[in-house]
């Protein structure tokens, strides 16, 4: 884990470049698809001096490869919910702890020691399937909260509001995870005025209500809950480490991972800051599949070091990324 200790302690852009090179000879090298990948794309592997020359790997390949390193087995397979009939993306985890350490230092950096926080979950969907990467990460941040009023709530609203209450009362840091119906379907039922409160929005409205924009749906849960500003974590199956926006949208990462955008109708090359395009994601936590992803969702980078989802665009939208998808 030698090189985990350079990943996790990166302090500069130069640290973020050196270490993103080692993995990416590592990738290049003993990840078979990604391997498979740059040689379609004729890439000389000796020629890439600087992350922004990286090529990034469609999203896409995580529903149809097995992506790992070559060698290595599964210690756990993380999937995505996705909607009946779709494929779902599989993300192979050789070593759980590469995991654990990036979103324990994250939540951390951006919310403090968990040792000290109450954390509550409202996350219905992802606790009625099997494979959630999410539902990992709330197991472990409540084991390690001190707090013995953490848990989980399915649809026992009424526990939930009084259990919030108890934490107001006892003015104890709280941070409720939840995934957006299932708040909203609490927001409909109680009315609560908790301005301390953490609301962590963790998207998706699984098929329950139709979609709603950020600024309408931060609105409504914002009144509901009493406080000013919605978080919302940026994270997915393909990805161990996530960012986190504490209001309005705009999202930071830890050290290890960072946002850069794309030319929609050019997937292989990278477009300035403040301009609308489709993001790429560097996240070196994901050392044993692939750390260079080209996603599906749509942004804008901002030059405090933030960024902010626009929106997404489906596979017909994407020009020349369909090698190896089939």
């Amino acid at each position: 884990m030698e090189l985990a200790e350079q990943i996790f302690n990166i302090q500069s852009e130069e640290d973020f470049n050196q270490a993103a090179l080692q993995v990416f000879q590592y990738q290049a090298k003993n990840v078979a698809v990604y391997k498979q990948y740059l040689d379609i794309l004729k890439v000389n592997i000796n020629h890439v001096q600087h992350y922004r020359q990286i090529p990034f790997m469609p999203i896409q390949f995580f529903k149809t490869q097995e992506i790992i390193t070559s060698g290595l087995e599964a210690k756990i397979t993380f999937s995505s919910s996705g909607t009946t009939g779709m494929i779902s993306s599989q993300h192979l985890v050789a070593d759980l702890k590469w995991y654990e350490r990036s979103f324990q230092l994250a939540f951390e950096q951006f919310y403090g020691d968990v040792k000290d926080i109450a954390i509550l979950a409202l996350l219905p969907s992802y606790l009625e399937r099997s494979g959630s990467s999410l539902i990992y990460m709330v197991d472990d941040l409540i084991n390690r909260s001190e707090q013995a009023e953490s848990g989980y709530f399915l649809y026992n609203h009424d526990e939930l509001y009084d259990r919030l209450m108890e934490l107001k009362e006892q003015e104890i840091k709280t941070v409720l995870f939840g995934v957006t119906y299932a708040l909203l379907d609490f927001v409909e039922q109680f009315k609560l005025s908790f301005p301390e409160l953490i609301v962590m929005e963790t998207g998706g409205m699984k098929g329950k209500r139709k979609e709603m924009i950020r600024e309408e749906l931060h609105d409504i849960l914002g009144g509901g809950f009493g406080v000013s500003k919605i978080h919302s974590e940026y994270g997915m199956t393909e990805l161990l480490s996530q960012g986190y926006s504490k209001g309005d949208g705009r999202f930071f990462t830890p050290n290890w991972m960072k946002v850069l955008i794309r030319d929609t109708n050019d997937p292989l090359t990278l477009i300035d800051h403040k301009k609308t395009g489709a993001i790429n994601v560097i996240d070196l936590a994901n050392y044993h599949s692939c750390s260079f992803i080209a996603t599906q969702d749509l942004g804008k980078y901002h030059d405090d070091g933030s960024f902010e989802i626009l929106g997404r665009f489906d596979n017909s939208d994407i020009r020349g990324c369909n090698l190896l998808i089939q």
